[in-house]
């Protein structure tokens, strides 16, 4: 579980990640579809090493056992690799999540477990519906062209893979950071398939994301239990 960073897009004097939705902090509606979950051996959280230190009083309670709490990187990559290096030997197959993803539902996880266990990466996405126009300059307003959309999708997480092939794709990667772990692997030319993803996946991001999220917690019925 991915929770390392501050959500400076967010704003507010909160790290994103213990920020409330609907009564329930992020980071633990984004745990509890794992720590629930029969197939899943140890959760391992990358938090800012004060965080992973002194953790909030409502997440303390909970660490031990196989829940375990490291401290992450300035980057992403680094808050994976320190979450690599402390799962149990046992573990085989690995999901990576962000817990800026308060929402994801088991059928996600169920889909991207399996695949994982064929020897491949698994990412979770959803086919990209809006037409897409790629501008002249990262700056510029100047529309380039219009990208075909048939092969496009927008990528979620959790991410599975093989333990060892993820492993692998961090020490190649050698502190080379990338927008998601199925990246890494890619760029080693192994095999990465897409699962049905969900429209409740949502990354929280922006404050617009945040009421959006409250809107789905209170139209699921989640309580602060």
């Amino acid at each position: 579980m991915v929770a390392a960073g501050r959500g400076e897009r967010l704003g507010g004097k909160v790290p994103k990640q213990f920020r409330e939705i609907a009564g329930v902090p992020m980071l633990l509606r984004a745990l509890r579809p794992f720590t629930s979950h029969p197939e899943v051996a140890q959760v391992v959280v990358a938090l800012p090493a004060e965080d992973a230190t002194n953790p909030p009083a409502w997440l303390k309670p909970l660490t031990g056992g196989s829940l375990v709490l490291v401290p992450g990187g300035a980057e992403r990559s680094a808050s994976v690799a320190a979450g690599l290096e402390a799962l149990s030997p046992a573990c085989e197959i690995v999901l990576v999540h962000d817990a800026a993803r308060p929402f994801v539902e088991r059928a996600v996880v169920d889909a991207v477990i399996q695949t994982a266990r064929t020897g491949v990466g698994a990412v979770p996405a959803l086919p990209l519906s809006d037409t897409v126009k790629e501008s002249k300059e990262a700056s510029s307003t100047t529309v380039e062209r219009t990208v075909p959309r048939d092969r496009l999708w927008r990528a979620q997480t959790p991410q599975g893979f093989p333990r060892q092939l993820l492993v692998q794709a961090h020490a190649a990667a050698g502190g080379e950071g990338a927008s998601d772990d199925a990246a890494l692997v890619e760029r080693l030319g192994h095999e990465v398939r897409l699962v049905p993803g969900s429209e409740r996946n949502l990354k929280v991001t922006t404050a617009e994301d945040l009421r959006l999220a409250e809107l789905i917690a209170k139209s699921v019925g989640e309580s602060k239990e």
